[in-house]
């Protein structure tokens, strides 16, 4: 199984055509006509269902999308890693990152690191602290942002200078808005809208004994599709502080958990772990940067 032919099926995925992707493709229909069957016979499996003007993937086509999606990338890192293996002027950076107001830290330090070095790209991904070790230990990214303690016999990492901390966003003319601060007994029984992982590792401890008083409505893996289901008075969104547009205007306000609950953001990155020269000066700049 080639990279090219991944590429071409990813293409043909995409487009649910294949006079487009070969368009695309600059090859001949024929030709990617033949590299697709080519690919179906060696996997024994149909990829594709062939209807009249279009393409679909079958089940075993998903599979096989998800896993070349990370081939192809891992495939373009590893190529574009041995092109800059001698350019320590610039390079690519990959970056992983959860939602933090504190993530202005990283992109102070990129953008300095940038007027250094201009010819160095990053490339930033964006995700909960499942989704982007995921792609760190796949070794798709070189660093990841996460809001949780980070397994030490895994990665190195850095503490960001500040913490966050989770608050409740709610409608400004609701009762709670009232209050300079949210209890978990202001909040039994109320619709409430989180991520998994915050209502389970964060939530659950700060509540303790009142958790199961607690109703998850719906969860989110980004606060802004939560704080649109608050605006409309579906429920009462537990987020981090600044992600959410809670100025006067908004119609919505921010209204901090007591007792306080902060997270700490860390930026970390694989032990062991052999990086670009352009990768090894980023990280040089941004340890000076956290003290540490």
């Amino acid at each position: 199984m080639e990279i090219r032919t991944l590429r071409y099926f990813l293409a043909v995925a995409r487009e649910e055509n294949m006079t487009r992707a070969a368009d695309l493709l600059h090859v001949t229909q024929p030709t990617l006509s033949k590299q697709l069957k080519a690919l179906e016979d060696e996997l024994g499996k149909k990829l594709f269902v062939r209807h009249s003007f279009s393409l679909s993937l079958t089940e075993e086509g998903i599979l096989l999308r998800d896993r070349a999606e990370d081939l192809v990338s891992m495939a373009d890192k590893i190529e574009q890693e041995f092109l800059s293996l001698d350019d320590i002027t610039g390079g690519d950076i990959y970056f992983g990152l959860a939602e933090s107001y504190q993530i202005r830290y990283l992109a102070r330090e990129i953008q300095k690191f940038k007027t250094a070095y201009p010819k160095m790209r990053y490339h930033i991904t964006s995700g909960d602290t499942e989704q982007v070790t995921e792609k760190l230990d796949k070794g798709l990214l070189d660093f990841a942002v996460i809001c949780t303690v980070p397994d030490e016999t895994k990665y190195e990492y850095l503490l960001f200078p500040e913490a966050d901390y989770f608050g409740a966003v709610l409608p400004a003319d609701g009762p709670l808005a009232e209050k300079d601060c949210i209890t978990a007994e202001d909040l039994a029984g109320q619709p409430l809208f989180c991520s998994e992982q915050s209502w389970n590792h964060d939530i659950r401890p700060w509540a303790k004994d009142r958790f199961s008083q607690l109703r998850l409505e719906g969860s989110f893996r980004l606060s802004y599709n939560g704080s649109m289901f608050a605006k409309e008075g579906l429920g009462i969104l537990l987020t981090l502080n600044d992600l959410i547009d809670t100025s006067p205007k908004s119609g919505m306000v921010f209204r901090p958990l007591a007792p306080r609950l902060e997270m700490n953001m860390h930026l970390i990155w694989n032990k062991y772990q052999s990086f670009t020269p352009i990768a090894e000066k980023f990280l040089e700049q941004i340890r000076m940067a956290f003290g540490k």
